[in-house]
């Protein structure tokens, strides 16, 4: 594809692939009307997400909250889900899987020196249809329907990010040694008593 350049990229019309309705109302079609929709993009910043959608969470008025992604954003839709059930304890999630339909257009590029111009051939363009991922991620603050697919019950213990470690009474090698230099700093070396302690 070097010799080609990206011209526009749309949304395919629905498909078989798509669950829900129309592309605006994504999977969740029976949400509260007061529900915050957070579309992830490969650009967004994370702390700036989770500081929009940690204060729509604190208001009383807000009982759900949607994270969407689709294609190199699904990732970072996933990690703002996660933090945000870490921040907030008693979550109700759900998530959808499904696939978007995305037609690239893209047109040959003139040999010779006259490569900022457009060609005027109709033929000289391309037309791709690509299927990409795309992730919703429900969480609410209000009980859901467990038996939907893609529920995962709210974490009532929520730990801290590390594992906790186990404390047993063998030091390592490493602390041990670490322990015995500093016994060895902190005695004064002989014929050093006259020496100033500060200096």
């Amino acid at each position: 594809m070097e010799n080609f350049r990206k011209v526009r990229s749309e949304e395919a019309p629905a498909g078989d692939g798509d669950e829900g309705g129309s592309p605006s109302s994504g999977p969740f079609a029976d949400l509260a009307p007061g529900a915050v929709h957070m579309r992830v993009k490969e650009g967004s910043k994370i702390r700036n997400l989770l500081a929009f959608a940690t204060a729509s969470m604190a208001q009383p008025a807000t009982r759900a909250i949607v994270f969407s992604g689709c294609g190199r954003a699904t990732t970072k839709t996933v990690t703002c889900a996660e933090i945000l059930k870490r921040r907030l304890a008693g979550l109700h999630q759900v998530t959808r899987l499904r696939y978007r339909s995305v037609r690239e257009v893209w047109q040959s590029l003139p040999p010779g020196p006259t490569r900022g111009q457009t060609p005027e051939d109709p033929a000289a363009s391309l037309s791709v249809l690509k299927n990409v991922p795309s992730l919703a991620i429900l969480l609410s603050k209000d009980a859901l329907d467990p038996l939907q697919l893609g529920y995962q019950p709210p974490n009532l213990n929520p730990g801290p990010s590390s594992p906790p470690t186990v404390s047993t009474s063998k030091r390592s090698l490493g602390e041990s040694a670490a322990g015995e230099s500093t016994a060895k700093r902190s005695q004064p070396e002989p014929g050093a008593e006259n020496e100033d302690p500060t200096a």
